[in-house]
């Protein structure tokens, strides 16, 4: 019986072929636009709105919260629409690089109006802004799901290796790090050069924050004319598209593992984007600490995510998603206690740059073993990929957007250092507790149809360091994907 499971096996897994790297690193940059944006909104976008527009602490978190709802409604239909095979004259061009083009058009023409000064209307009334605002913030959104859901999509779609879609997502991530650190690098000259060492973040600082967003997304537009000249989704000479299954929406939302999966997700952005949203202002209100600050201590945290990134193929991969996952957690909820703890000049001088590293290598670790374990449940139905991709895309920009608006309609009217402290230390902390609690209640996916065994043919959460070096065929000179064969 151990035979024919062991060539039941390598019936499947003889179907994979190593993705040349050109192709690894040309899906990576498919998101740089994206990433340049989402490093802007989650970081600066309060930042912007309370400190240099000088809205309220309450409307700032309802631009946000429009957002996250337009991103929200549009993730599901994007999904579902993305995963369709319809006669459309677009579509041709690729289900999920038809929906990234439109997507990156989008972007491109609405982003750079909301770090932007309202034009001719800077006097109007603060609502009335807010109309203004929204309309480009609905419009980013719906584009920014729209790259987001197409590139993710393309991960089931590209390789069927629970492993190397663990690395493709890392490679994906560690660009998103690296757009993070341009943005940061980006930030801090502007403001190095223009700012004193003891200024902060103030209304004169608008026309210092569009031309940083227009660098930004001019580089991110560069990277998205390299993702869709060298990646293709059909097939094409040396690389042959993998065949999948397809579950239907139905029952994948009468599959608990759906839910807990969600929670995860779910979870695991509530601690990434809230630190990311509340680490500036926790820095200039609570420990007053200059504009460059804002920069500096950001671009720490996302350094940290990108060398943690480099290693967190070999965590899944040794230790299953599992552990890595709770490595990431505590790593995170460490740099929370840090913040609840530390103080004074020391604290400020210092100790905030580790505290940043260990928020950064923790988030890092979370997201993509989190993403990891999303496509495993995706397994073999690559043809479903989007619509689950969409639905826990949903559920993340709806608890983002509600927890943003809560927290800012919570904060007191005057001066409290210690509010975005305690944000930090118990919001996020909290988090990543309850990913960890989703995590463990997991038990490992199987795909149908299983093998003349009885046993699935598809499984992952474990660790399994033998089955990529399986994966690979040492023959195959192209690295293509081939399809299996029929018998």
């Amino acid at each position: 019986m151990s035979d024919r499971m062991e060539h039941s096996r390598h019936d499947y897994t003889e179907i994979i072929r190593r993705l040349p790297l050109r192709l690894r690193l040309a899906y990576g940059v498919g998101h740089v636009l994206n990433d340049i944006c989402a490093s802007m909104w989650f970081t600066y976008l309060l930042v912007f709105f309370h400190l240099v527009l000088k809205f309220d602490s309450f409307l700032s978190g309802i631009v946000l919260l429009v957002g996250q709802i337009a991103d929200a409604l549009a993730t599901p239909f994007i999904g579902y629409q993305s995963d369709k095979d319809d006669g459309f004259w677009l579509c041709k061009y690729g289900r999920r690089k038809s929906w990234h083009l439109v997507g990156t058009l989008c972007v491109l023409g609405s982003f750079p109006f909301i770090f932007s000064p309202c034009l001719n209307c800077e006097d109007s009334h603060p609502w009335a802004q807010l109309i203004y605002y929204s309309a480009f913030v609905i419009i980013f959104q719906f584009g920014w799901a729209a790259v987001q859901i197409s590139h993710l999509s393309l991960i089931p779609d590209l390789t069927p290796s629970e492993h190397e879609r663990t690395e493709l997502t890392a490679i994906r991530y560690s660009f998103t790090v690296c757009s993070n650190v341009l943005v940061y690098l980006v930030t801090w000259l502007v403001l190095h050069v223009t700012n004193d060492d003891n200024t902060q973040i103030g209304p004169e600082d608008k026309q210092k924050f569009r031309n940083i967003v227009l660098i930004g997304i001019g580089i991110g537009a560069l990277t998205s004319v390299v993702f869709h000249v060298l990646v293709s989704e059909g097939s094409s000479p040396g690389q042959v598209r993998v065949v999948g299954q397809r579950k239907s929406a139905v029952l994948f939302l009468k599959d608990f593992k759906m839910y807990q999966v969600a929670m995860v997700y779910m979870a695991t952005r509530l601690f990434v984007n809230l630190s990311q949203v509340y680490i500036p202002l926790y820095l200039h209100e609570s420990l007053s600490m200059s504009a460059e600050s804002l920069a500096i201590v950001p671009l720490v945290m996302f350094l940290a995510s990108f060398v943690t990134s480099l290693l967190i193929k070999v965590l899944n991969k040794k230790f299953g998603r599992k552990l890595a996952f709770l490595l990431g957690a505590v790593l995170g909820i460490g740099g929370c206690v840090w913040i609840r703890l530390g103080s004074g000049t020391t604290y400020t001088t210092y100790e905030i740059y580790p505290v940043a590293s260990l928020l950064g290598a923790g988030s890092s670790i979370m997201l993509v073993t989190s993403l990891g374990i999303t496509a495993d449940l995706i397994g073999p139905n690559i043809e479903s990929g989007a619509f689950v991709y969409g639905s826990m895309s949903f559920l993340d920009k709806l608890s983002n957007g509600l927890a943003v608006t809560f927290i800012q309609d919570l904060k007191c009217l005057t001066t409290c250092p210690g509010y975005y402290r305690d944000i930090l230390t118990f919001v996020c902390g909290g988090a990543a507790a309850v990913g960890v609690v989703m995590v463990a209640t997991l038990v490992p996916f199987h795909a149908e149809p299983c093998t003349t065994d009885g046993e699935a043919a598809y499984s992952t959460l474990d660790s399994n360091p033998d089955l990529e070096s399986e994966s690979v065929d040492p023959g195959s000179s192209t690295g293509a994907l081939s399809e299996p064969t029929v018998s």
